[in-house]
């Protein structure tokens, strides 16, 4: 395309520096991104065009958003790799099928991440040969699964050759993009403004003209080229009015110059503008069968270059095209696009078209549309689907079944994020039906909880659903009831739940699963633990049971409550594997953050280090907060001071009950207990299911350190009727020693020993140790302490619990005898992602293998390793292998 005014950069010496400065980074093999934000007009399409002009030597490829073609998943992706593909040979078989499968060329489901590997792998492929720039504009109209894909790449490529640049209007339209480096463009200032409409207007200008045109351009660019076409001089004198806004003066310069076409131009402009592909063939054929001869009127169009791909001037005139036209010349050129269109390689398209023809409802095209949403997430485009399904509602005529759709507009789009879409939807909602109603208020529920704000909890919206469907579908209404006991588990209110659950039908035949746990669960609030164990222990301990597998979070929860080691692990397992079978990047962090903890409390944190690294590098290529529990269990067992003690206050309010357990485990490592008891009570008395249990003996070692007796009698009681209740090694092992600190009871400290005989307690067992070396120290009996003093300092130090084999440490020298010293291991001096890719490599991995499994490049795990074998004095991947800490 000619260079045009608005490619003249008056004012953009810092923009200009700042994008040579990232070509010359990606040139020496130091990638980066930048997003350009900005007003209509204000200059990113020009800067674009001035990337692309200072990029010699680069492959340079770009990709365009479109307003009518945000709804097509990896649209935008598959324009922008085209010229790339030929490298999809060279991926790994994964990564190249759920590339296939995303751009169409392939059946089946694709992992939208796998897919983003497959994305970086191409860039990473082409930047073999030269370095790789990516330009996309209009970025604001990308379609959803694009933008993730574009944003994944934007956070991968600083190994690599690679330059990304997206322009988009202003922050918050794209909240993907707004976690990147960006930079806004300010309007010119008026010396700027004057000396570009000197260039863009030859003709001598009258002052007041000068002065006008400057008022109202307010320093936008594209603004100063066209007001001058908008009116004419003489108009701009003469006080023409003018749109209120930039982007409005604008469009309607090109507005003006659209209506002085003759109406087969119009008609063909307005046929450019619903093709958002830039397809000349498609074009052409709907130009033909709309009676344009449209050889000869392209030549006479102006803002549109009808070249090998069709493209506006500027996005902006795209826009002002299509809406400057009838809404009958719009339905005529959605017609003819439709009817071109293959049916077979593009039916969604198709689909699309026919549906932006539709003047009115039509079960046909609607029919079609839910089609085409079944397609688009089974691609894993979830905001097409929502899209889709969302039109298909406005063309229904029955109530039922557009209720239906709506129902499922409002689960995809809550799937992607757009909880104000959602929102409105949910208000569309009338219908007679109880099942209706019931997801209806089950979807508000879900919204309400990620919102975090209303006039209702999440729980009362399930609470209703859950009523809705006592009489007719009663299965489905405890099922209802279980979910709001897992909201209430997380955000309180269990009592209410409990009252509203105990109403509930008894269930006919056969009791199930889930009709035992309802029934535990309103026992368990009611009567307490005492008199739920008999219903929930059995089934707390069926690890395989489906409930389970819907709800990991409340059968770990339960777990932990009733101390069952079995069920926690198991559950956490469960949880990954149905993870990584589904390719759902929503449960598979959250199963591996149980299974972390879980580690965590098995003394293998190595594992767990490895797993919370593998959940971190989900959340960094997802955008999305790491979980961060598993952390504060994993710190608070460590008890490295300074480390833990800048995570919990990192962390603050949103894990209070968490934060406060792990406080008082770390200060009674640190024979700290006037800290350890008060962060112990807090987290007691929020009264919460799983980790105010596990803070219970944590009150009582506090309380008898104390000197607080009765606070450590209260909380041993509470512990027992837990762990009593459960009746497994674990709970019972850890309430004998907590007896025994109450009682001075020798037997009791033995009895502890014994249950927590399992390695996988060895955490335990070392504290049992500890502290039955302590009691036995302070009896004055010097040689049985010094035996168990040394066990629990060799076990902790092994462990690698810094705080707790320190007091190990210092009885052991209040008996007369010196603590070896702790031999510093790797670990010690890798962050947890470094420790993780350590692992790895130690087991044999290659820096491919390390890359899919953390969603980075080659390159990247390559330079981590530099760091690794810089801090750990290696020169070879081959002496990882013998590291202690790393095997």
């Amino acid at each position: 395309m000619p260079t045009t005014y608005t490619d003249v950069l008056i004012g953009r010496q810092d923009e200009t520096g700042r994008l040579d400065a990232l070509l010359q980074a990606a040139r020496e093999g130091r990638g980066g991104a930048l997003v350009l934000r900005g007003e209509p007009g204000i200059g990113k399409s020009a800067l674009l065009r001035h990337l692309d002009r200072s990029a010699p030597g680069f492959h340079v490829i770009r990709a365009s958003g479109t307003e009518f073609e945000r709804e097509l998943p990896f649209a935008a992706l598959h324009q922008l790799l085209t010229p790339v593909m030929g490298g999809l040979p060279a991926l790994p078989a994964p990564h190249r099928k759920a590339l296939e499968i995303a751009f169409g060329l392939d059946t089946g489901a694709p992992d939208p991440f796998l897919v983003a590997m497959a994305a970086l792998g191409l860039l990473v492929e082409a930047a073999q040969e030269r370095p790789v720039l990516c330009a996309v504009d209009d970025a604001q109209w990308l379609d959803h699964s694009s933008v993730r894909a574009l944003a994944f790449l934007a956070r991968r490529v600083s190994a690599e050759p690679v330059a990304l640049v997206l322009a988009a209007r202003e922050a918050g339209l794209r909240p993907e993009l707004d976690q990147l480096p960006g930079h806004s463009l300010r309007s010119l200032g008026e010396a700027d403004a004057r000396a570009l409409l000197a260039v863009a207007v030859r003709a001598p200008l009258d002052e007041r003209v000068r002065d006008r045109i400057l008022g109202e351009a307010r320093g936008n660019p594209l603004a100063l080229v066209e007001l001058p076409r908008t009116a004419g001089l003489a108009g701009m004198a003469g006080g023409f009015a003018q749109p209120d806004t930039v982007p409005g003066v604008i469009e309607q310069s090109f507005r003006s110059r659209l209506e002085l076409l003759e109406p087969a131009a119009r008609l063909l402009v307005t046929l450019a503008a619903a093709e958002p592909i830039g397809d000349p063939g498609l074009l052409w054929r709907a130009a033909e069968l709309l009676g344009i001869d449209a050889t000869a009127v392209a030549q006479s169009v102006p803002l549109v270059d009808f070249g090998t791909r069709i493209r506006f001037s500027h996005p902006l005139a795209r826009s002002a095209a299509y809406h400057a036209a009838a809404p009958d010349e719009r339905r005529r050129a959605h017609e003819a696009l439709a009817t071109v269109t293959d049916p077979r390689t593009d039916p969604d398209r198709k689909a699309w078209h026919r549906a932006q023809a539709s003047a009115g409802p039509d079960e046909q095209v609607a029919a079609e549309l839910e089609a085409s949403a079944t397609r688009a997430r089974e691609r894993g485009g979830i905001a097409a689907a929502a899209a889709f399904l969302e039109r298909a509602a406005e063309l229904t005529v029955s109530p039922a079944r557009r209720a239906e759709r709506v129902l499922a507009a409002v689960e995809a789009t809550l799937s992607v994020g757009d909880f104000d879409t959602a929102a409105d939807l949910l208000t569309t909602v009338r219908t007679g039906d109880p099942g209706q109603e019931a997801r209806a208020d089950l979807l508000r529920g879900r919204l309400s909880f990620v919102r975090r704000r209303g006039d209702e909890g999440p729980t009362a919206h399930l609470l209703r659903a859950a009523a809705r469907l006592a009489d007719t579908d009663p299965d489905w209404s405890r099922e209802c009831y279980l979910d709001a006991f897992e909201m209430g588990l997380l955000l309180g209110g269990l009592g209410d739940v409990a009252d509203a659950a105990a109403k509930a039908p008894p269930k006919d035949g056969s009791p199930t699963t889930a009709a035992a746990v309802l029934t535990g669960l309103i026992t368990l609030v009611g009567d307490g633990h005492r008199a739920a164990g008999e219903i929930l222990g059995p089934v707390v301990a069926d690890t395989g049971d489906e409930v389970w597998a819907r709800r990991p979070s409340l059968g770990f929860m339960l777990a932990t409550e009733l101390w069952n080691f079995d069920t926690l692990q198991g559950v956490a397992a469960r949880a990954v594997e149905a993870g990584r079978e589904s390719g759902s990047f929503h449960a598979l962090p959250i199963g591996l953050a149980m299974r972390a903890t879980a580690k965590a409390h098995t003394g293998d944190f190595g594992a767990a280090a490895e797993l919370i690294s593998e959940e971190e590098a989900i959340a960094d290529a997802t955008g999305a907060a790491p979980l961060v529990y598993p952390r504060l269990h994993l710190a608070a067992l460590r008890g490295r001071r300074a480390e833990a003690l800048e995570l919990f206050a990192s962390v603050g309010h949103r894990m209070s009950l968490s934060v406060q357990w792990a406080t008082a485990v770390l200060h009674n490592g640190l024979a700290d207990y006037a800290t350890a008891l008060a962060a112990a009570e807090r987290a007691v008395d929020h009264g919460a299911v799983g980790t105010a249990g596990l803070a219970l003996p944590e009150l009582v070692e506090a309380a008898v350190r104390c000197g607080e007796p009765e606070a450590a009698a209260e909380a041993l009681a509470a512990l027992q009727e837990r762990t009593r209740t459960g009746g497994h090694a674990w709970g019972l092992g850890v309430e004998a020693y907590a007896r025994a600190l109450v009682t001075e009871d020798e037997s009791a400290y033995q009895e502890a020993l014994r249950l927590l005989g399992d390695d996988r307690l060895v955490v335990y067992r070392a504290r049992a140790h500890l502290l039955y070396g302590e009691w036995l120290r302070r009896q004055g009996r010097r040689r049985d302490a010094r035996s168990a003093l040394r066990q629990a300092h060799e076990s902790l130090s092994a462990l690698g619990m810094e705080a707790f084999a320190e007091r190990a440490a210092g009885e052991l020298r209040a008996t007369g005898e010196q603590a070896r010293s702790r031999t510093s291991e790797a670990s010690d001096q890798l962050t947890l992602q470094e420790l993780h890719i350590a692992r790895l490599v130690a087991d044999g991995a290659t820096s491919k293998e390390v890359a899919a499994k953390l969603f980075l490049s080659p390159r990247t795990v390559d330079a981590h390793l530099r760091n690794i074998f810089r801090k750990l004095q290696l020169t070879s991947r081959r002496q990882l292998r013998d590291l202690p800490g790393l095997r």
